[in-house]
C-alpha cells in the first residue's frame, strides 16, 4: 500500500465512523500525545526506566499504528 492509498482509508473510515478532520494545532498536540505513547513503552520497555504494571498489556505496534493514523 502506498502513502495516497493509505490515506484514502483513513479518509474513508473517518467518513464512516462520523468523525471529522481536526485542524494543524489540534492534530499537532494529538500527534505528540501518539508519540509521547510510543516514547513511554520504549523508555520503559527497552530504556532504563522501571516498566509500571500498568504499562506492561501496552503494545507498542498498536501506539505506533496511532502515530500513523495522525500522520496519515
Amino acid at each position: 500500500m502506498d502513502i495516497k492509498n493509505a490515506q484514502l482509508d483513513v479518509d474513508t473510515w473517518i467518513k464512516e465512523h462520523g468523525v471529522r478532520y481536526f485542524n494543524e494545532l489540534t492534530n499537532m498536540a494529538q500527534l505528540t500525545e501518539e508519540v509521547g505513547e510510543v516514547a513511554r513503552i520504549i523508555a520503559r520497555r527497552y530504556g532504563e526506566q522501571s516498566e509500571k504494571e500498568s504499562d506492561k498489556n501496552k503494545d507498542l505496534g498498536e501506539e505506533l499504528a496511532d502515530v500513523v493514523f495522525v500522520v496519515l
